[in-house]
């Protein structure tokens, strides 16, 4: 998170008052490919995730064949928390800041995240030229599910409400890596108040299992066999 705000910072040295402004208020853009069809926002939507995945899997093929596959997946990771921030993404969608100075804040987001690998840098300019890096987050989720599928690696989020220590971790790792039979098993932490307490656990295609530990799930099922319907916490 510093390593980010030292990367806006900067941005903003970098661009007058007024054009910052205007990167902070226009909206995140989800275009897509150069050619344009009509049929409203599904078929949007649907182009969209063609773009993002054929320069997820072009990206991933590039790495593998170059060795350099775990670098490029540490760094697509890290990415993904960068370009979380919808300042940031609006910053790159921002029509009216040059194409130079967006290069310059690509490559002070390369040096405050210490990505690894050449490739990953290259494919960010190359995204800034081609008008896309309005859909990066959409990359970096095929990406993810592209590295899967070439490392036999099951994903496990993992919710709690307190950080989980590493040998808890290396436990849920384990028991996933045996309900999945999966050579890998990449263990993503979110922090989640809601729960209450106790963790939970989505794995499979899409996250479509799920292990529900948690304190907010226990009194759920109270509720639904005393007919009371969902218990209100007191904050």
């Amino acid at each position: 998170m510093a390593s980010l705000q030292q990367t806006m910072f900067s941005l903003q040295s970098k661009l007058p008052p007024s054009s910052f402004q205007i990167a902070k208020s226009l909206p995140i853009r989800r275009t897509t490919l150069p050619l344009r069809i009509s049929g409203g926002n599904a078929a949007g939507a649907r182009m969209s995730a063609t773009a993002a995945g054929s320069y997820a899997m072009a990206l991933a093929d590039v790495a593998k064949k170059n060795d350099t596959l775990e670098s490029t997946s540490a760094d697509i990771e890290k990415l993904e928390k960068v370009f979380s921030d919808p300042q940031v993404l609006n910053f790159f969608a921002n029509p009216t800041v040059e194409l130079e100075k967006k290069r310059l804040v690509i490559d002070e987001i390369v040096e405050s995240s210490s990505l690894q690998s050449h490739h990953t840098s290259n494919f960010l300019n190359i995204l800034v030229d081609a008008n896309r890096i309005d859909i990066v987050t959409d990359i970096v989720k095929e990406f993810e599910m592209v590295y899967n599928k070439i490392t036999d690696t099951q994903l496990a989020e993992v919710r709690s409400v307190v950080k989980l220590e590493e040998p808890q971790l290396a436990q849920i790792a384990k028991q996933v890596r045996k309900l999945t039979g999966a050579k890998n098993v990449r263990v993503k932490t979110v922090l989640d108040p809601s729960l209450v307490a106790g963790f939970t656990i989505r794995y499979g295609d899409s996250g479509s299992k799920l292990i529900d530990m948690s304190v907010k799930k226990q009194l759920e099922d109270i509720a639904a066999q005393l007919e009371l319907g969902e218990i209100q916490l007191a904050a």
